[in-house]
């Protein structure tokens, strides 16, 4: 449980240092590549571009070990059904970070920055405790 824990904090802080140090946890850089029609700022492309082959390769290489870092199972892939939870679950999801330039991981990370992403972050919690009563599978 301890090593579960470690290496999730781990991920953690490695995920908040790769978004501080490309600038996403600054709400201004996500708006300013939604605007594609005013001073659109490519950067967020190049940081999803530069993710990609990371990933691609860190995920290959997970499947070839087999189980998790800490002993766990790797979870499979997506069965593939989309359906109203997952559309209007991205529906959300685009509109908070298209109004807002937040999304959960950078807000977090931005959190010890600006203490007024605090309000997203709760707003954000409420929305998932919610959502999880409606759908019927409680907290």
């Amino acid at each position: 449980m301890l090593i579960r824990a470690a290496v999730a904090l781990l991920a953690g802080l490695l995920f908040g240092a790769g978004l501080a140090l490309s600038g996403m946890i600054n709400p201004a850089k996500v708006l300013g590549f939604l605007d594609i029609a005013g001073h659109w700022d490519p950067s967020l492309a190049g940081v999803m571009a530069a993710a990609i082959p990371v990933t691609a390769l860190l995920y290959r290489l997970a499947g070839k070990r087999g189980s998790a870092v800490a002993g766990g199972p790797l979870p499979g892939p997506a069965k593939g059904i989309v359906d109203f939870r997952l559309v209007g679950g991205a529906a959300v999801f685009g509109l908070g970070w298209g109004l807002a330039g937040l999304c959960p991981g950078p807000a977090i990370a931005d959190m010890v920055l600006d203490p007024r992403v605090m309000i997203f972050v709760v707003a954000m919690a409420v929305g998932m405790v919610v959502a999880k009563r409606l759908s019927g599978s409680g907290v």
